[in-house]
């Protein structure tokens, strides 16, 4: 009976995370073509991005904005374009890149 329940609890646990909260939709949406996890490339590692906005309230919801809408100017002169995803697929790539270490 124990087993079930923790079975049960990680099930919900599983399921309730972000669809996709991983390298794989990363790679489809066409993130990894200028980022990687940790390097530099066109744009930063997703572990320094990680760790500049660490312990901000703000920054899923900030960086999820630049996700969609692009930006520039806080990683250098290159600035990011605008990304096709919708709002919820951009909040989980950015609770993903903010989880690298």
């Amino acid at each position: 009976m124990k087993s079930l329940f923790a079975l049960a609890a990680l099930a919900a646990v599983t399921l309730s995370s972000p669809a996709f909260a991983n390298a794989e939709l990363a790679q489809k949406k066409n993130c990894m073509a200028c980022h990687a996890v940790d390097k530099k490339l066109v744009g930063p590692a997703y572990k320094d991005i990680a760790a500049k906005y660490a312990g901000q309230k703000d920054a899923v919801a900030k960086l999820s904005e630049k996700v969609i809408k692009g930006g520039s100017g806080a990683w250098g002169q290159i600035p990011m374009p605008a990304n096709a995803v919708t709002p919820d697929e951009a909040k989980t790539l950015v609770t993903w890149v903010l989880a690298q270490k």
